[in-house]
């Protein structure tokens, strides 16, 4: 039995450079809208109707189904959130 050892679970997922590099940008996006709703301290419904959510969409982000929410998406919600985006591109290595 070969093993493989990957750089990271989307490296491991996905089939293109590409893919991984949405899939990676996307959960970082995720990680960070979930913790400037946390930092609110209100209900979904509340946190749903400051980010111009569905509350089904809300639960979609809030439990990381990272499949039902778009790069495009995300980056809107977190500047609704309150959040800075920046993207960086590099290189590969």
């Amino acid at each position: 039995m070969d093993i493989q050892q990957f750089a990271s679970v989307w490296d491991a997922l996905e089939d293109s450079p590409a893919a991984t590099a949405s899939m990676k940008a996307r959960a970082d996006m995720m990680i960070a809208i979930r913790g400037a709703i946390q930092e609110w301290d209100v209900t979904q419904a509340i946190a749903a109707q400051r980010l111009g959510l569905t509350q089904p969409s809300m639960n979609d982000l809030l439990r990381g189904r990272i499949n039902k929410l778009s790069l495009d998406m995300l980056i809107d919600l977190a500047t609704r959130a309150g959040l800075s985006v920046r993207v960086e591109v590099q290189p590969a290595a």
